[in-house]
């Protein structure tokens, strides 16, 4: 972060100044000078799917899933600087690619691929509209749609959380907006829960999907992330944060990334897997190589090995594999199931 940058914040922010968590997450990340807009991109502090030989695994099964779907084209929302649609274009040239992300079209990208610049957070851009025959996959978008973070104060009372965006020291503020209340007492029912207990309220996310989701009009969405079910929230919230690598405390200074899992049984579905089911649902296996091509193809094999390496990572049920796939199709096939617990 630059000098003039570092007096913008300042100004805005000042140490002892606290605020909704959900404001300075947004500036920390979305920002004039956010986390999201620095030059090395997310890849330069955290892996995901997308990334090196995972992405190529990633994209077949997403190639797959296109054709599975009647898609032919794929946008990839919140995309970072192209890694998957990259991968994409190499599996799949036939499909037409769009990224969606808050920076400008990255160096290095396939011509092929179109590119939006999205305003960030839920907000998406006006060129995301009348999509048919598409496939949206939004990669670890909504775990960064910021989101109001609350306390239990007393049985059966929030107040919000704040923040101070450049110590990361927290307090307590008001309670919360009518309509963060009604999400709570639909999909995070906060009666049983001890004082001290913390709630993310995914109203923000669930408000961002369906905005996407209004604006295709014929085709599926796919979003995965990080997430949970009503069954299994998590007592005190999962806000973190990540820098260079590590996982670090969640301090809103746009020095890190700050993210959250997503109450994914709360967004409008019609399917709801784990990554594990889905991608084997997809025909993707770990099975490795046979030894004897060791010998007869040695370079072929070690490719091989790589792949089913890979595939093993996305499918790990203690790790990549048990994040969450949620599909919506447009317009639905059917009546909606019941939400999964």
């Amino acid at each position: 972060m630059n000098g003039a940058s570092e007096g913008r914040r300042a100004a805005r922010y000042r140490a002892g100044v606290m605020v909704p968590w959900r404001q300075a997450w947004h500036d920390a990340l979305y920002g004039e000078s956010g986390f999201y807009r620095r030059t090395e991109g997310p890849a330069g502090h955290f892996t995901t799917s997308t990334h090196g030989p995972l992405g190529v695994v990633l994209a077949e099964a997403i190639g797959r899933l296109a054709d599975r779907e009647g898609c032919m084209h794929v946008v990839d929302l919140g995309c970072g600087r192209g890694e998957l649609l990259t991968h994409l274009h190499t599996a799949r040239p036939d499909l037409t690619l769009t990224g969606v992300d808050v920076v400008g079209r990255p160096n290095g990208i396939p011509d092929a691929v179109a590119w939006l610049r999205s305003p960030g957070g839920g907000s998406l851009p006006e060129g995301l509209r009348g999509l048919v025959d598409v496939l949206v996959v939004a990669h670890e978008w909504l775990d960064v749609v910021p989101c109001t973070v609350a306390q239990v104060v007393a049985p059966g009372r929030l107040a919000v959380v704040l923040v101070d965006p450049v110590t990361g020291e927290e307090g307590l503020g008001g309670p919360l907006a009518a309509d963060d209340l009604a999400w709570c007492a639909r999909h995070w029912p906060v009666d049983d829960l001890p004082v001290g207990a913390r709630v993310e309220v995914g109203g923000t996310r669930d408000a961002a999907w369906s905005d996407l989701v209004s604006r295709v009009g014929r085709g599926t969405l796919l979003a995965v992330d990080y997430g949970h079910v009503r069954r299994e929230r998590p007592a005190q919230g999962t806000l973190t944060g990540y820098r260079a690598g590590a996982q670090v405390a969640p301090v809103p200074d746009v020095s890190c990334d700050v993210t959250a899992h997503v109450a994914v049984d709360s967004l409008d579905h019609d399917e709801l897997t784990t990554q594990r089911e889905a991608l084997r649902a997809l025909g993707v296996t770990a099975a490795l190589p046979e030894h004897g091509l060791a010998r007869t193809d040695p370079v072929g094999y070690v490719a091989a090995l790589s792949r089913s390496s890979a595939a093993a990572a996305l499918m790990d049920p203690n790790g990549l594999g048990a994040f969450r796939w949620v599909l919506r199709r447009c317009p639905p096939a059917g009546a909606r199931p019941s939400t999964a617990d």
